[in-house]
């Protein structure tokens, strides 16, 4: 089984709060990508609470996002209706509950041949998931198609891919 793994395709990291032209560019190929994608489908949602100025992420990036139920907080609608598996909201960076939901699926049912993470940000979450799977599921493929994804900036962006290259995270797309 392959599995894809939709990060954080959420309004405020796309035009909103935090959103970059470069994030915007990634929504009709992020769509393709789903729609292209035989497997299964995932995705995670970044979700703060209303406190999250008062949180040591809120302190070091001062910025309200994501906050659960807020417009910003939803899945770009377009990606949202093709997401039929799992979302799973996430407080941190990377998401241990994927990691340990995708550790599972693989122990005890179809074994998963290879996992594929796009979305945002490459240089925060997607990064960091894709680090967290590699080490829950070391002998699957993990790998970032960087033509669905955006970072924080053009260049953080490149950084987060030659990186999880030395990782042994693959590249392709």
């Amino acid at each position: 089984m392959e599995v894809l793994v939709v990060v954080d395709m959420q309004n405020d990291f796309i035009d909103g709060a935090l959103g970059t032209p470069e994030a915007v560019e990634t929504v009709p190929k992020v769509v393709q990508k789903i729609r292209d994608f035989r497997g299964r489908v995932v995705a995670t949602r970044d979700t703060h609470e209303e406190n999250y100025l008062d949180t040591r992420e809120g302190k070091k990036l001062p910025v309200k996002h994501c906050i659960r139920g807020t417009n910003g907080w939803e899945i770009r609608p377009e990606i949202q209706e093709l997401i039929s598996g799992e979302i799973i909201d996430k407080p941190t960076f990377g998401s241990e509950k994927l990691g340990k939901m995708l550790k599972e699926w693989h122990a005890s049912e179809e074994q998963i041949e290879g996992i594929t993470l796009i979305g945002l940000c490459t240089d925060i979450c997607v990064i960091s998931n894709a680090l967290l799977l590699k080490a829950c599921l070391p002998e699957v493929p993990i790998i970032v198609d960087p033509s669905c994804c955006a970072g924080v900036t053009p260049e953080s962006h490149i950084q987060a891919l030659n990186a999880m290259k030395m990782c042994q995270v693959e590249i392709e797309g």
